[in-house]
């Protein structure tokens, strides 16, 4: 709670001040119209002034004209700050995992992330909200009723008020199992949110394989789950009802007798007992509110706990507080030794020595899980290096500010990102404020131009989400033309023809082909007939450099290389009924 206070709510401390304010008038004017009861019983139908009734009817009027305009007041002041939290802490959040490395990613379900930006921060801001109008407008509004009982009749405003303190343990006991049920219910939203993410993106396999049953029963479990945490949580707030109805009742009717008792026995006079009357029923509608502010209390908390838990989360790529920026003369990147593990005891690379040497094109083969994507993603610090170093200029990767190592690199993989916006801002996704013309040269040399003039709208064209709109080949080479405008002297490209067809490749590799130009490459390839120009090709298996050369020199030397090259050729020929059909 001092954390919420103190991050949260302090910076808009000047506005909440101003709404008590309004609060603390709308209490005195509440508090107001309980004690012109007095008059209105004495003066007014007792010794039947006329002219006392048009001076109260107005002072009456007066004070609920003025806890209106209070109301709204504060109303609007509290509307302001909840709306500016909920901005600043989801601001404060998304910048937060924007500097999370990617394992955190790969731990965390989209789904569940998202939902701390929506669900949790609503609900710390409704307990900011509620809570701080409840401590000021209803407790003021008390305070204020209480003071006009004692002053009625003291003893009697003692007596009414024994049984209150009885509901403190059961209320605060309630308050503690909402706080346990809302915790579980934001698990479940998580849930919840990740398998709509899930669904949505994936749907064409959930057609293509019949799933929609299936998945309409998991969303059916999670959704039921959440309705029955949501009804036992609305079960436990409701219980203070009773508590504060009982409790309430008790009170009235102590007064009712004793009071009655009191002005039979003339030792109050009846003007005084309607306006004690008046402010004791005034006052159970706050104190009701109160009696519900810990439920409130404790839901709030459990968002907030679990927004803190996530902003506590340290990155695992940090920048040295001496970090200089790189400046890349050449390009060169050498690994030294290098050792990496994504878990503990399953290593993943086993003592890495490579060079790429500048301006040269380097490429990496090897079968599927060999440890290659690896050392593509060692070299701009997505992971870091358990042992040995990445260099580049002979600068350790780990020395330098992420942000000039960003600059430097530029990265093409099979899996394209497209956001939802149009061709214009994707090509220029990687170079802010870059002009139509430098646009449109970047899209020329990345061979897309011409595909592009022809969407509905051109470069202003939307691409839909993860560039649905367009096929896998011109995803492809929007994302080198993305590339290509960055203009990076280092280039990774990690099996960035793996998933075209054959039309598609040859256009993608021809405007590779200009993008590596004078670029020091580092390429992952699948299909051994993209790197075979290559200037030196490594073979990876289980994390090991096995064979490194040329593509003749590996092919002449008849090991791991030359396996991997026939394997391919013999899975690309054509079958001999295939070449016949072909020649007919």
């Amino acid at each position: 709670m001092r954390r919420l206070l103190r991050e949260s709510v302090r910076p808009y401390r000047g506005w909440l001040i101003a709404a008590l304010l309004c609060m603390a008038v709308m209490a005195t004017a509440t508090a107001l119209t309980a004690w012109l009861m007095k008059p209105v019983v004495n003066d007014v139908f007792f010794a039947e002034n006329s002219d006392m009734l048009w001076i109260i009817g107005g002072a009456v009027m007066a004070a609920f004209v003025i806890k209106g305009l209070a109301n709204y007041a504060q109303a609007t002041l509290m509307a302001y700050v909840g709306l500016h939290i909920i901005a600043d802490n989801q601001n404060r959040l998304y910048a937060h995992l924007s500097r999370l490395d990617l394992s955190f990613f790969h731990r965390n379900p989209t789904g569940k992330l998202i939902s701390r930006f929506t669900y949790d921060i609503n609900l710390m801001r409704g307990a900011v909200s509620n809570v701080l109008t409840s401590l000021g407008k209803d407790l003021l509004s008390v305070v204020g009723l209480v003071t006009v009982m004692f002053i009625q009749d003291w003893p009697l405003a003692a007596l009414s008020f024994f049984a209150f303190p009885l509901a403190v343990f059961p209320i605060v006991r309630l308050g503690r199992r909402v706080r346990a049920v809302t915790a579980d219910t934001q698990e479940e939203m998580g849930q919840l949110t990740t398998l709509l993410e899930q669904t949505f993106q994936g749907i064409r396999v959930v057609k293509a394989y019949g799933m929609e049953e299936y998945e309409k029963g998991r969303m059916g479990e999670i959704i039921q789950r959440i309705v029955r945490l949501a009804f036992r949580a609305a079960r436990i707030r409701a219980l203070s009802s009773p508590i504060m109805e009982t409790l309430g009742g008790a009170a009235v009717a102590i007064v009712i007798i004793y009071g009655g008792f009191r002005v039979i026995g003339q030792q109050t006079d009846p003007g005084a007992f309607f306006s004690f009357l008046t402010a004791l029923l005034l006052a159970y509608e706050p104190m009701k509110k109160l009696a519900m502010l810990n439920a409130n209390l404790q839901e709030g908390l459990a968002g907030a706990q679990r927004l803190f838990d996530l902003l506590d989360v340290e990155p695992g790529i940090h920048e040295k507080p001496a970090a200089r920026p790189l400046s890349v003369s050449a390009g060169r990147i050498r690994l030294e030794d290098v050792r990496f593990a994504y878990e503990p005891g399953r290593p993943a690379l086993n003592g890495i020595t490579m060079e790429v040497p500048a301006g040269m094109t380097v490429a990496l083969v090897g079968p599927s899980g060999a440890g290659k994507s690896t050392i593509l993603n060692l070299i701009p610090r997505f992971y870091d290096v358990a042992a040995g170093r990445v260099l580049i200029d002979g600068a350790d990767v780990r020395d330098v500010t992420l942000a000039s190592l960003y600059a430097n690199i530029a990265l093409v993989s099979q899996e394209i990102t497209l956001f939802d916006d149009t061709v214009r801002a994707n090509i220029a996704y990687g170079r802010a404020g870059a002009d139509d013309a430098d646009i449109i040269a970047a899209a020329r040399n990345a061979a897309a131009d011409e595909f592009i003039r022809a969407l509905p709208q051109g470069y202003d064209t939307m691409v839909g989400e993860k560039g649905v709109k367009l096929s896998g080949g011109q995803r492809q080479r929007l994302a080198i033309a993305r590339a290509t405008l960055k203009n990076a002297p280092i280039l990774l490209l990690d099996e960035a023809t793996s998933a075209l067809d054959t039309e598609s490749e040859r256009q993608v590799q021809a405007a590779l082909g200009k993008l590596m130009r004078g670029r020091t490459t580092l390429v992952i390839a699948h299909r051994l007939s993209t790197v075979v120009d290559a200037g030196l090709i490594h073979v990876v298996e289980a994390g090991r450099i096995v064979e490194s050369g040329s593509h003749a020199e590996l092919l002449a030397q008849g090991g791991a290389y030359a396996r991997l090259y026939a394997l391919q050729f013999a899975e690309e020929a054509p079958s001999p009924e295939t070449a016949q059909a072909a020649q007919a």
